[in-house]
């Protein structure tokens, strides 16, 4: 296994608040059902409010990004800002309540393109893979901020 991409991102927790409240708001939108049904059950068990939940799924997206970035290196980047498939990136939770990133098959596919592999999951020539991406993610969130740590090795 070999280390792609490292991300990290950091969310203020009122800020992000705020922008979920605004009228007219589309932070929602770039949630999926999973995702806001997650953290919506996530907050009545916490005793808490669903921004804070969100908040921290919203930085481990914005990790992923960051690491996918990263692990293109010089290869330029399959999306834009503007088209980039917030839905398609899950930050979901297991069984346990362990959270992971879940890739709509899609953005999978993107990834293993932009990444130099071919559909079937065989290394192409000059690839930078030598099996299946594999994505690991550390969520935290404290008093105002939320944090999310994403490794992506193959």
């Amino acid at each position: 296994m070999s280390i792609l991409g490292l991300g990290h991102d950091v969310v203020d927790v009122a800020a992000f608040s705020e922008q979920l409240a605004e009228p007219g708001s589309r932070m929602r939108r770039l949630f999926s059902p999973r995702e806001l049904r997650q953290a919506s059950m996530r907050a009545q068990i916490k005793h808490d409010g669903e921004a804070v939940h969100l908040a921290a799924r919203w930085a481990g997206k914005e990790a992923v990004l960051k690491a996918w970035c990263e692990a293109l290196g010089d290869v330029p980047n399959p999306y834009t800002l503007d088209d980039f498939p917030w839905q398609g990136i899950e930050i979901l939770d297991d069984s346990r309540g362990r959270p992971h990133v879940a890739l709509r098959s899609d953005v999978n596919d993107r990834l293993a393109e932009s990444l130099g592999s071919r559909s079937s999951g065989a290394p192409s020539s000059g690839s930078r893979l030598s099996g299946e991406p594999i994505w690991h993610i550390s969520l935290s969130h404290d008093g105002p901020v939320a944090s999310a740590v994403v490794l992506l090795e193959c």
